[in-house]
C-alpha cells in the first residue's frame, strides 16, 4: 500500500516536471522569436524610404519579416515615383551624397539651374534625388518635395568619392542597380548627374521610338555611331523588357571588367552580340544640345545641359558651374534680339582646364 503511493507520489512528481519542462521550453522559444523580431526592428533604419540592395535580401530564418520591410519600403518607392511622374510615366532622377548635398555645394547649383532655366522650373515636380547617405537626404527634405535615401549596408558614401577609387565604384554600381529597380516598376527615367546644369527642357531634343540614349564626352556627329563616347551622367531610358535585361546585363558585366567604372564597362559592351540580339535600340545625344566642359555647347539659344564633366574634384566643379550659371544669367538678361546676333559663350572650362 505504501509502495503504491510511492508510486502514485512519483508519477506526479515526473508528470509536474515534465510540464514545467515543456513551459520553459515554449518560454525560451518565445523569447528566441521575440529577440530575432526585435533585432529586425531595430536594424531597420528609422527612415521609411530607406531602400536595401537585393543583393542582402533574406536567406536568414527571419527572412519572412525582412521581406515583409522590404516590401513595405518598395511601396514607399513606388508612391514617391508616382508622385514624381509625368503622365507617360517619366520621373527625373539624380544620386548625391553628404558632399554634394551640402548648403553652397553641388545641390544648390543643381536645383539653381532649373530655376533660372528657360521653362525648366516646373521640372522639379518630377524630380526625385536619391540621397547616398541619411545626411544627404536630411538636406534633401530641407530644399526639395521628392527625396529617397539609398543606401549600401557597410559603406559609407558620405564623403566625396574620388574618381575611380573603391568607393566610387561602389557608388556607380550601386546606382546602375537602383536605376535597373526603377525600369521593372514601369518607370522611364531621365537620369542625371548633379553636376549637369538644365538650362532648357531636353524631352524636346530626345529622339523617338530609342530605348536608351545617352550624352557623350565627344560626339562624332552621328547618332547612330556606337563609336560615340558616352557619359553615363546623363540618359533617357525607357521601361521594357529590352533595357530592364539590358541594365542587368550592364550591372552583371561588372565582374567581367572588375577594374572599370560603369562608363567604361558601357564602352565595352555597347558593340557586343548579347545587345544586337537583345533588339536593343541606342542612340547617342548631340553635344549642341547636351554639352559639357569636354564639348561644350556652343550656342546658347539651343543648349538643354551642360556637364561638368572632364572635370575632378568637387571644389573645382563648383568654381567652373558657378560661371556658368552667372554666364547663363547675363545671356538671359540680354533682349531676344541681343541674343540672336550677340555671340555668347561660356568662360568654362576655368578651374577645369
Amino acid at each position: 500500500m505504501v509502495r503504491a503511493e510511492i508510486n502514485k507520489v512519483t508519477e506526479m512528481v515526473q508528470t509536474s516536471v515534465l510540464f514545467e519542462s515543456r513551459n520553459v521550453v515554449k518560454l525560451v522559444v518565445g523569447m528566441s522569436v521575440l529577440t530575432l523580431l526585435l533585432f529586425v526592428v531595430y536594424q531597420a533604419p528609422i527612415n521609411p524610404l530607406y531602400l536595401v540592395p537585393r543583393a542582402s535580401r533574406g536567406v536568414s530564418g527571419f527572412s519572412s519579416v525582412a521581406r515583409n520591410v522590404t516590401d513595405a519600403r518598395e511601396t514607399k518607392l513606388q508612391k514617391v515615383l508616382d508622385c514624381a511622374a509625368m503622365d507617360d510615366k517619366t520621373v527625373i532622377l539624380t544620386t548625391l551624397n553628404e558632399a554634394w548635398a551640402k548648403p553652397g555645394s553641388m545641390l544648390d547649383l543643381f536645383l539653381e539651374s532649373f530655376r533660372i532655366g528657360n521653362k525648366t522650373q516646373r521640372l522639379l515636380r518630377h524630380l526625385v534625388i536619391v540621397a547616398l547617405d541619411q545626411k544627404a537626404y536630411d538636406r534633401c527634405l530641407d530644399v526639395h518635395a521628392h527625396c529617397l535615401v539609398l543606401t549600401t549596408e557597410g559603406v559609407d558614401f558620405s564623403e566625396e568619392a574620388y574618381f575611380m577609387t573603391p568607393d566610387y565604384l561602389k557608388m556607380m554600381w550601386r546606382r546602375i542597380d537602383f536605376l535597373r529597380t526603377v525600369l521593372e516598376m514601369g518607370f522611364n527615367f531621365i537620369f542625371t548627374d548633379a553636376d549637369i546644369m538644365w538650362f532648357r527642357n531636353p524631352t524636346l531634343r530626345f529622339y523617338p521610338d530609342t530605348d536608351f540614349q545617352i550624352a557623350c564626352d565627344h560626339f562624332n556627329g552621328n547618332s547612330y555611331d556606337a563609336n560615340n563616347m558616352p557619359n553615363g551622367g546623363f540618359n533617357y531610358v525607357k521601361s521594357n523588357n529590352r533595357t530592364v535585361e539590358f541594365y542587368k546585363f550592364w550591372y552583371n558585366s561588372r565582374t567581367t571588367y572588375p577594374r572599370l567604372h560603369d562608363q567604361d564597362v558601357l564602352n565595352r559592351i555597347k558593340k557586343s552580340s548579347f545587345i544586337r540580339k537583345l533588339g536593343l535600340t541606342i542612340r547617342f545625344l548631340d553635344t549642341a544640345y547636351f554639352g559639357g566642359l569636354c564639348e561644350p555647347s556652343r550656342d546658347l539659344n539651343v543648349v538643354c545641359t551642360m556637364h561638368a564633366n572632364c572635370c575632378y574634384g568637387l571644389d573645382s566643379k563648383l568654381q567652373d558651374l558657378g560661371i556658368m550659371l552667372e554666364d547663363w544669367r547675363k545671356f538671359m538678361a540680354l533682349t531676344p534680339e541681343l541674343k540672336l546676333s550677340k555671340h555668347a559663350s561660356w568662360r568654362v572650362p576655368h578651374n577645369c582646364r
